[in-house]
């Protein structure tokens, strides 16, 4: 699984980076086939409370599924963006044994 992150008028620290990576690899315990994951994250209209937003994008075989959050923190976004996206491979999931 490939993991690409884009901070959008800004430069990520290290330490961002790192939770992102540790908290988008849990992913895949959701779903394994995961090709390619693509972190956005941006500032919205700074000096205002709820700024940071996050969006995931997923690629699994046949689709990608798409998830974007605003928050305080990037952390935070990034917490709600992964929970997020295990509820939809999970559905994704249910749907592909189904067939």
């Amino acid at each position: 699984m490939e993991i690409k992150v884009q901070s959008i008028h800004f430069d990520a620290t290290e330490k961002l980076q790192a939770f992102i990576e540790k908290k988008v690899a849990k992913l895949e315990k959701s779903f394994e086939d995961i090709q390619k994951v693509e972190v956005q994250l941006k500032v919205v209209k700074p000096a205002t409370a709820q700024n940071k937003e996050a969006s995931l994008s997923v690629a699994v075989p046949g689709t990608t599924l798409f998830v974007e959050k605003t928050s305080d923190t990037f952390e935070e976004s990034v917490d709600l963006c992964v929970d997020s996206m295990r509820a939809q491979l999970q559905n994704f999931k249910e749907k592909l044994r189904n067939r």
